[in-house]
């Protein structure tokens, strides 16, 4: 009898166990998505950065800066005429509200069709946060290098500005 005992005690452990048919179990994940408007950027209408009127020097090269405000002022080499007009530029942006946005532009060269001048450029902010009504604004200064005995003309050309969701 010991040994039965001991054989159906030894096949009970042996056989792995089975879990009961159709026992299963679900539990449901969760997902999220939020969209939000695109940012864009448009140019003010007829604004520009103007550098003003100036008076190259004949030996000498010289820059003329207009700060993103639109005040201009020269080196002392390259000389802005008095009355001369200096305007910053300007852009608007639309967006989702209160995201944070940032601002990069590019340096860019003016031409009179045969000779160029290059400038840089600097945005009056680097980052700014749209607002509760889903728009901001900022402008665009910057620095005009004037070669000596730069050619007289009327010098127009371009430069990029780019917003970026932060």
């Amino acid at each position: 009898m010991k040994k039965i005992v001991l054989a159906a005690f030894a096949a009970a452990i042996a056989v792995p166990a089975v879990a009961a048919p159709g026992d299963t179990d679900t539990e449901a994940g969760s997902a999220t998505a939020t969209i939000i408007a695109p940012i864009t950027l448009t140019h003010t209408p007829n604004a520009a950065l103007a550098f003003g009127t100036i008076i190259p020097d004949t030996t000498a090269a010289g820059s003329v800066t207009v700060t993103a405000a639109g005040a201009g002022s020269d080196d002392g080499t390259a000389t802005l005429v008095a009355g001369s007009v200096n305007t910053a530029d300007s852009f608007d942006v639309t967006g989702d509200p209160s995201r944070l946005f940032d601002i990069t532009t590019t340096p860019g060269s003016v031409t009179n069709g045969t000779q160029t001048m290059s400038f840089t450029t600097a945005p009056s902010v680097g980052s700014a946060i749209i607002s509760a009504g889903g728009t901001s604004a900022f402008t665009v200064g910057g620095t005009l290098s004037v070669g000596a005995a730069q050619a007289a003309g009327d010098y127009v050309g371009t430069y990029d500005a780019t917003v970026t969701y932060n």
